[in-house]
């Protein structure tokens, strides 16, 4: 851009007759032209050194009565008042404003134009200007953009960690320790449990390792299999872990927003986990979906202790569950029932509506 702006200079003095003179044509060209490599990086600083520069030329033009035209080379600062408004911040936009203020009127008087051109000189210098104010505007909305889906990611990766790998590590934990107190008096129970938790690591490293594998994958990510509905079934347990866990099924449950039957499954886990971390002396969780023509009710109920100490305080858990359903146009609402344990309740539309 410099080059250019010099050859363009060079030809001009060349070809033009009605040129101001030589020293002040030199004096301008630099003014103009050197400062804009540093234009993104000092925006006021190479208006200053431009419109400064500029301004003194056209003083001694007017006191010397010398009206000879400036080189083209002088609409390079077009481009500085553009990127002073793009890259500069509110205080150096508000400070080229004030000198470019200051040198406009000056070289109206040293080049006598008429009123129109003089209007159009102002029009054109505001436009360079308002460009750059909105393409920064527009800038920094595609970075917000860019920060919120970032954030949405982070959270939605969060729920899934929570929703998948807590669910086996803490089945874990509790048949580690289950197993613990019951190996000397029962080996044979104790080799069971050590069984159970052989398979629940297993299938934990399974399922990072597919997060991990999504996370990593550059593209086709949305084609990546979920759980749904139908897998709901696979969290009953088989009568020895305690709580036993009861799933059924019932209604109209097929054609599901894959969205919505991953949610339904989901919830389920989490609400399946809840228990057997927080539920005191809980036998038994009942797992009900049901489903109509106009949405999916999941509702978990176990038999635990409650009251005021009958479960943890509030974690991630349920924050995410309500999340989840909320972001897909649902209601959630998880506390204690009025005789004995805790439920869990959400209802979903077949089709989902993000919010």
């Amino acid at each position: 851009m410099v080059a250019a702006f010099f050859c363009w200079s060079g030809l001009e003095t060349l070809l033009r007759q009605d040129m101001a003179p030589p020293p002040l044509l030199l004096l301008a060209a630099l003014a103009a032209v050197a400062p804009l490599p540093w234009r993104r990086a000092h925006p006021l600083a190479a208006a200053a050194v431009a419109f400064g520069p500029l301004t003194v030329v056209d003083l001694v033009r007017i006191l010397t009565g010398s009206h000879g035209a400036l080189p083209s080379s002088v609409s390079a600062t077009l481009v500085l008042t553009y990127a002073l408004f793009r890259w500069g911040s509110g205080r150096e936009a508000a400070g080229g404003l004030a000198v470019i203020l200051v040198w406009l009127p000056i070289t109206n008087v040293a080049d006598p134009v008429s009123l129109a051109e003089r209007v159009a000189a102002y029009a054109f210098f505001l436009f360079a200007a308002a460009l750059g104010a909105a393409i920064r505007y527009r800038a920094r909305i595609r970075l917000r953009d860019i920060d919120e889906a970032k954030a949405r990611e982070r959270e939605q990766l969060a729920r899934e960690l929570h929703d998948t790998v807590a669910h086996h590590v803490s089945g874990i934990a509790i048949q580690a320790q289950a197993g613990r107190a019951i190996a000397a008096a029962h080996p044979d129970r104790a080799i069971e449990a050590l069984a159970t938790i052989e398979d629940a690591a297993t299938r934990t490293l399974t399922e990072l390792r597919a997060i991990v594998g999504v996370l990593r994958a550059s593209q086709h990510t949305e084609f990546e299999p979920q759980p749904g509905v139908a897998e709901v079934e696979q969290l009953a347990s088989d009568g020895q872990t305690r709580p036993c866990v009861e799933v059924t099924l019932a209604g109209e449950l097929d054609d599901l927003s894959p969205a919505v039957g991953a949610a339904i499954y989901r919830l389920a886990q989490e609400s399946i986990t809840n228990a057997r971390r927080h539920a005191r002396h809980a036998t038994q969780v009942t797992v009900a979906v049901t489903g109509d023509a106009d949405q999916v009710r999941l509702t978990v109920d176990d038999d635990g202790a409650s009251g005021p100490t009958g479960r943890a305080p509030a974690g991630y858990g349920l924050v995410g569950m309500r999340e989840r359903a909320t972001l897909l146009g649902g209601t959630f609402h998880a506390g204690p029932t009025a005789g004995r344990g805790w439920r869990v309740e959400a209802n979903l539309p077949r089709t989902a509506t993000s919010r």
